[in-house]
């Protein structure tokens, strides 16, 4: 099992979580988060007082997703929410060691 994390611009999150469901996509997570730094054009980004810093506004999108359906899924986020500027995001993959179902108790292991 692989956790995928793609940061992408808010205003391509719901193309982009709409072809993760077309290609059946399990367990999708969408989260606004504040991302810092020089990779966004400069009329995109907001002050903050409390981050100390500008930011610019984009959506976490996380999915558990079994191994032979990582490059499907990359490639999907990657087809869907390039814009082809700067700042269009990122796709993290990182090994998953346990998930464990809450209402079940079952636990998966890759």
């Amino acid at each position: 099992m692989k956790l995928i994390k793609a940061y992408v611009r808010t205003f391509m999150a719901d193309k982009v979580i709409s072809a993760l469901k077309e290609v059946e996509t399990p367990r999708i997570s969408a989260i606004e988060v504040k991302a810092l730094g020089d990779e966004v054009h400069e009329g995109q980004l907001d002050i903050s007082p409390e981050l100390g810093s500008t930011y610019t506004t984009m959506v976490k999108i996380e999915i558990i997703s079994p191994d032979d359906c990582v490059e499907k899924i990359k490639e999907t986020i990657l087809k869907t929410a390039r814009t082809g500027h700067k700042g269009d995001g990122i796709i993290a993959v990182s090994p998953v060691e346990e998930a464990i179902n809450i209402r079940t108790g079952n636990h998966k292991k890759p």
